[in-house]
């Protein structure tokens, strides 16, 4: 197994705890579709706490992180890509999907998510 027990800012899990309960429709509609272990047998966790950064979703055994880049985060390139070095340099791959992409093209979505989560198991062995 790959993983490993990561740093986080303990103050974050009660801000972690509020965003699960105001998720927005891409995060709902995607936690629908990989909840309970639906991408080859994976376990997710929502808004997990690493380090400093809460990430939408975060499987442990991969060290897989998914995020869904909204609107805002055109305004915010420079604090995403500092955030993205961070948690590489921990040793999690962070997954990318703009929420429009959820909303409307949700099978080209987990097209391309289990796509990942299948190199990334084939490598594990």
């Amino acid at each position: 197994m790959r993983h490993k027990i990561l740093p986080y800012d303990p103050a974050l899990k009660e801000r972690a705890r509020h965003l699960r309960k105001k998720s927005t429709l891409s995060e709902v509609v995607l936690w629908q579709r990989i909840n309970g272990k639906q991408i080859h047998g994976c376990d997710f966790d929502r808004q997990k706490p690493i380090d400093k950064y809460i990430v939408d979703f975060y499987c442990k055994r991969l060290m897989l992180a998914i995020e869904i880049d909204g609107e805002s985060h055109q305004e915010k390139a420079e604090y995403d890509h500092r955030r993205q070095q961070r948690l590489q340099s921990l040793g999690v791959r962070v997954v990318r999907f703009l929420d429009v992409d959820v909303k409307r093209n949700m099978e080209g979505v987990l097209w391309e998510l289990n796509r990942v989560v299948d190199e990334m198991l084939q490598s594990e062995d």
